[in-house]
């Protein structure tokens, strides 16, 4: 079995179901509504409406996300896929799934902010458009590993968001800030401190990932 077929599987399952999309389109729908309506005529500064965007994505992500490994679980075809698939094959098919599924989400909620919030302007697009790519790439390598963690647990609602917070945090912040740089017109050459610790978390986490989620997978 190979990543690409478990990843049609993953998909063709998530089209009859909906479960993921659906839980993240509300939760957009319902987060950016929240921050409109408590917004009201206030007018927000620059760098506030930069961190609610990562906000918004990391509260989004944690609603959908975790079911990469739990709905095998749910339907009792991890057995099935630890005898067919090599751990690698897997964890390759979950997170092919988890990144299109990421890009896709945050595709949407950064076209909303465009249009709803007149201070959401970009003076540097490429340098938000690689912030935009590495942060997906990080979240989605952080919460498919996440996820086959707390496949197996009795409270993988609880979990879930515990084990993210920490974890994900560095990226967070450090996205929230490039955003800013992005709004604010800063050069890339400034941006460099901060693109160097996005590239390095996304490389360490998928590294650590890969030699982890053999044992994780196994036990």
């Amino acid at each position: 079995m190979k990543p690409y077929s478990l990843f049609k599987k993953d998909f063709h399952s998530e089209m009859r179901t909906r479960y993921a999309i659906n839980s993240l389109a509300m939760f957009i729908i319902v987060a950016i509504s929240v921050i409109l309506f408590s917004i009201g005529n206030e007018t927000i500064t620059e760098s506030l409406t930069g961190g609610l965007f990562w906000v918004v994505i990391f509260f989004t992500a944690m609603s959908g996300l975790s079911r990469a490994f739990v709905s095998e679980e749910e339907r009792g075809t991890t057995l099935t896929l630890q005898l067919i698939a090599s751990p690698s094959t897997v964890f390759s098919g979950k997170l092919i799934f988890n990144l299109i599924l990421v890009f896709c989400m945050n595709l949407v909620i950064a076209i909303l902010y465009s249009a709803l919030f007149e201070k959401f302007v970009i003076q540097n697009f490429p340098l938000f458009l690689l912030t935009f790519i590495l942060g997906n790439i990080g979240l989605a390598v952080s919460s498919t590993i996440i996820a086959a963690i707390i496949a197996k647990a009795g409270a993988k609602g609880t979990l879930y968001p515990v084990l993210s917070f920490p974890i994900l945090l560095p990226l967070i912040l450090t996205c929230v800030q490039l955003t800013l740089f992005s709004i604010d017109g800063t050069s890339f050459e400034e941006s460099k401190f901060e693109l160097a610790i996005v590239v390095g978390y996304d490389v360490i986490m998928l590294t650590a990932s890969y030699m982890l989620f053999d044992f994780i997978w196994k036990d």
